[in-house]
This record gives C-alpha cells, sequence and structure tokens, in this order.
C-alpha cells in the first residue's frame, strides 16, 4: 500500500470492543509485519482488527457526542498506516495503535479546549476503578470532567496509563503488554495519575464530595 493513500473506515462496523487487549496477537503481529510492507489486504483487515478499540479509545477520551469524534478516528487510522513501519514488536501491535489514538484524541480534545464555542457534550467515560458506584449522576458526571481535563494536563505515559487502565478497564498486566513498559512502572504511572487527580479536586472549591479511590 502507499504510504500516500489515505485508509478508510471498514465497509461496516464492527462490534464495540469488549473489555481488555484485542486476542489473536500472533495473527495481528502477521497482519502488521505485512501493512507495513505495504500489503494493502493486510492493511484493511488489521483496521478492522483494532478499529473497535480504538473508536472505544477516541470516544473515552473526546466524549461519545463530540462533533469530530469520527475525524478523530480517521486521523488516528491514517497516522497508524504512516506509523506501522516504525513499528518494532516492543508491545502488542493493539497497544501500539491505542497509543496513536490516545495522542490524536488528546491533540483533537486540546484544539477544541481553545475554543470554547466549540467545547463538547460529554459522552459516557467508562470506568472500573475510578468512578465510585453513587446514585447521584450529577456527581459521577462531574467526575467523568475532572478526569478529561485531567488527561490535557497529565504527562504522555501518565495519560495513557489512565486512559487504557479506567475508560478502556484493562488490567494492569494488559496495560504493561500495550504499553511495552514493565507491570510496575504502569502501576506507578496509574497512581501518580490518581494523585494528580486527587490534587487537581483538591485545589479545587466545591468538588470536595468527587472522591478518587485508593
Amino acid at each position: 500500500m502507499s504510504r500516500s493513500a489515505d485508509p478508510q473506515f471498514p465497509p461496516s462496523l464492527p462490534p464495540p470492543a469488549a473489555a481488555g487487549l484485542p486476542s489473536n496477537e500472533e495473527r495481528a503481529r502477521d497482519l502488521t509485519a505485512r501493512a507495513a510492507a505495504g500489503d494493502l489486504q493486510a492493511t484493511q483487515e488489521f483496521l478492522a482488527y483494532v478499529w473497535p478499540t480504538l473508536s472505544r479509545v477516541a470516544a473515552g477520551v473526546l466524549g461519545t457526542r463530540h462533533p469530530d469524534l469520527d475525524d478523530a478516528i480517521q486521523q488516528s487510522m491514517i497516522a497508524l498506516v504512516r506509523a506501522l513501519p516504525a513499528f518494532r514488536g516492543e508491545c502488542h501491535p493493539a497497544g501500539y495503535a491505542t497509543r496513536i489514538t490516545l495522542r490524536v484524541a488528546l491533540r483533537v480534545r486540546r484544539n477544541v479546549k481553545r475554543d470554547a464555542s466549540r467545547r463538547e457534550t460529554l459522552g459516557l467515560l467508562a470506568s472500573s476503578d475510578e468512578i465510585a458506584s453513587t446514585n447521584d449522576e450529577a456527581l459521577a458526571r462531574r467526575r467523568r470532567e475532572l478526569l478529561r481535563e485531567l488527561l490535557d494536563d497529565l504527562p504522555e505515559e501518565q495519560a495513557e496509563a489512565l486512559t487504557l487502565r479506567v475508560v478502556m478497564g484493562w488490567s494492569l498486566e494488559e496495560v504493561a503488554r500495550a504499553s511495552g513498559a514493565p507491570v510496575n512502572t504502569v502501576r506507578s504511572r496509574v497512581r501518580l495519575a490518581k494523585e494528580a487527580l486527587r490534587e487537581r479536586i483538591e485545589a479545587r472549591p466545591g468538588l470536595a464530595e468527587l472522591k478518587v479511590l485508593p
């Protein structure tokens, strides 16, 4: 495949991504190698393989109703195809794709944030360990908003770890495989991100009711 060709969405949208890294890593690595060599069919198959995961990452960072969500996913696909020759197999191929999508989505979010008139309507941020069970949906929405705001300011590695752990609901082991970092390093990044969130809450009046789980 020519590097100048822009990938398109799969003709039929795959089902939503399940929690955790996609299965069949060996096949994914084979598709990645062939796609990097310019195989058009392998490129389309690889994009279809990672599309549900990339869509969930982008929606988690931007919100499901963000006006630029589809464009961010498309930009991520293009960036991924162009970056495939640089992939050295240091992590799960879907993790490599996820990191590229995260960078694109954060860039889109930051650009939109500069224009208050285009701020997104908040979508749902699925969280298995950050958002406490609550009957007060208003508190949950405020916590989601705060998490998204925090992603804008975190170092890239911490933002990546927090997104994969919280938005995607992946285990520490899965985040480590996706990022190519040791589990203890991932655990430290998540801890630092939680501490930054806690500090953000404590520094803002009126947010005392938003708890961060240890």
